[in-house]
């Protein structure tokens, strides 16, 4: 194929121009914000501004679809973050039992670091030009094709592909129409989702985490009707995110440094984790509107195509969103490198891998998010949000019943293990005839541990009141 043009520079359409450009494609990149300093990248990427990208100043995760992604398709970019201070982290050490898995692994690591890496990484090979400060304003079109697109500079690029690579704005929609082109049928469903953030660093370097990690990659816990989490980082770093309705106006005090603390110090496991002789802040706590999940429909045209965001959107809380977006991206990179034009056939095989990878998370994402917000709502005295609830994907109480066999069988912690880490989805997992038999004759936990009891709703706002007539 030609030319290429990406329009874009996040995650994913970094990955793709890299995977392309790997490939001996010309790729160019237009990305809007502003070109990333020099330098180590930790530092880098902390003084990187990227105020069109709001969500990578918040908590990212990297799970083992997107570990197992790099190894296969972009094994430089993890060697390149692990010499930069990313860690992995084996999962099978939390296994009730000896487990014979190797993708089962995460990464600690940044978004920003990611980005950095996958930045060097693309614009090193001959093939790929990046271009910031560049804003694709619209499509050059020939009947039913796109053959290019204009900037906001009065550029004019031709192209045999385009790629949007815009994130969740999806930009080609408003390309399309301006050229009068229907976009196509998008579905979404509601995440209901505000989240506050603040990243952390470990006083002593290379030390351990301030605590134990209860949640394989993660300590504390999603309940019910706030969630509180932290996740390490690189280098030392780590982040914690408070969750908590959008419309819930009691808790958007937890905006307040001295409130978010208070709030961590009461949510179970995460007191060692804002233990000030322990950890310092890095900066504010920052707050964030999360999207609703998003399935967009396939482009009308060909020659042009969605990768990432711009493609799909799930619900940030489930840490699904990141690895799904380098996973799509290097796998249209190779089916873009089979087909020699960007001609219907290729459009079709974007809409098969939308259909395999995407659609399957984006419909759990809608039941998941769906189910925490009503869980949400009914413990702050709200309306239930929706009387017609998605289709759960896998019985409640099926799931439910795996997730305590997971104690005490290696076969059903494996398989649970590798959904909520996007490797397979529950769908798939419990398509396995064998699968819900095991299930069922798993033994009882003989040792269960102790249960930790978040505070009620009444605990958490009295923290909140006391700590602002405090002053924070």
């Amino acid at each position: 194929m030609g030319a290429i043009v990406i329009a874009g520079g996040g995650t994913a359409g970094l990955a793709l121009a890299l995977a392309l450009g790997e490939r001996g494609h010309r790729v160019r990149v237009l990305e809007r914000g502003e070109t990333p300093p020099d330098g180590p990248v930790s530092k880098s990427a902390e003084l990187w501004r990227r105020p069109a990208v709001p969500q990578a100043a918040h908590d990212h995760v990297l799970n083992a679809l997107g570990v197992r992604t790099l190894r296969r398709h972009a094994p430089e970019v993890l060697t390149a973050l692990l010499e930069d201070g990313a860690r992995l982290l084996d999962l099978r050490t939390a296994a009730p039992g000896d487990v014979d898995d190797a993708d089962l692994v995460t990464l600690f690591c940044r978004r920003s670091v990611l980005d950095l890496v996958l930045h060097r990484c693309a614009s090193a090979l001959p093939s790929v030009t990046i271009s910031h400060g560049t804003v694709v304003t619209g499509l050059l079109l020939d009947t039913d094709r796109a053959t290019g697109v204009t900037t906001d500079s009065g550029e004019t690029l031709a192209a045999d592909l385009v790629v949007d690579a815009s994130g969740r704005r999806c930009a080609s929609r408003t390309w399309l129409a301006a050229a009068g082109v229907p976009a196509g049928k998008d579905l979404t469903g509601a995440s209901h989702l505000r989240a506050f953030g603040r990243f952390y660093r470990v006083r002593e370097p290379g030390g351990s985490p301030p605590g134990p990690l209860n949640r394989g990659n993660a300590a504390g816990g999603i309940w019910g009707h706030y969630s509180a989490v932290a996740h390490p980082a690189d280098n030392d770093v780590f982040a914690i995110t408070l969750g908590t309705l959008p419309g819930d106006h009691a808790t958007t005090a937890l905006r307040d440094p001295g409130v978010f603390t208070a709030v961590c110090g009461i949510s179970p496991h995460l007191l060692p984790w804002v233990d000030e002789n322990a950890v310092e802040p890095m900066g504010p706590v920052r707050v964030i509107g999360m999207p609703p999940n998003l399935l967009r429909g396939n482009s009308p045209l060909m020659g042009l195509l969605r990768v990432g965001d711009a493609a799909c959107v799930t619900d940030p809380m489930f840490g699904r969103g990141l690895s799904l977006a380098l996973t799509h991206a290097f796998q249209l990179a190779v089916l873009i490198d089979r087909h020699p034009s960007a001609a219907a056939g290729l459009g079709r095989a974007a809409a098969g891998l939308t259909d395999e990878l995407l659609r399957p998370w984006y419909e759990q994402g809608v039941h998941d998010s769906w189910a925490r917000v009503e869980r949400w709502r009914a413990a702050t005295g709200a309306p239930p949000a929706s009387r017609r609830p998605p289709m759960p994907p896998v019985p409640p109480d099926l799931w439910a019943a795996a997730i305590e066999a997971t104690a005490t069988d290696p076969v059903v912690w494996r398989g649970v293990t590798r959904a909520q880490t996007s490797l397979t989805t529950p769908a798939r997992l419990f398509a396995d005839e064998h699968f819900p038999s095991r299930v069922r004759q798993a033994p009882a936990d003989p040792a269960p541990p102790p249960e930790t009891t978040p505070p009620t709703r009444t605990e958490l706002l009295e923290t909140i009141t006391a700590t602002v007539r405090k002053g924070g």
